[in-house]
């Protein structure tokens, strides 16, 4: 009995720490210019996959075939967004 209560709870967890996504529009709203990636990562978590070319990180959050944020840094300020799928 105490197993299954253990296994209960372990996916009641999963299932309610799936739901919690931070790529939400109203994250995405609280993104602004300048900000470093740092504070970009304390709202919306770490990347997903970062890429460096010619002096600028573009950093993905999501994918791009579902629901994304992308941003581009430059001497880790933000100076581009990009998202789709938020809500």
């Amino acid at each position: 009995m105490q197993k299954r209560s253990s296994l209960f709870l372990a996916l009641s967890l999963s299932l309610l720490l799936a739901g919690c996504s931070k790529l939400t529009l109203t994250n995405y709203d609280q993104l602004k210019m300048g900000m470093t990636l740092q504070e970009v990562e304390d709202i919306i978590g770490g990347a997903d996959s970062c890429e460096n070319t010619m002096g600028a990180m573009s950093c993905l959050w999501g994918s791009e075939d579902g629901t994304y944020i992308k941003i581009s840094f430059v001497a880790d300020s933000a100076v581009t967004f990009s998202h789709d799928g938020l809500k």
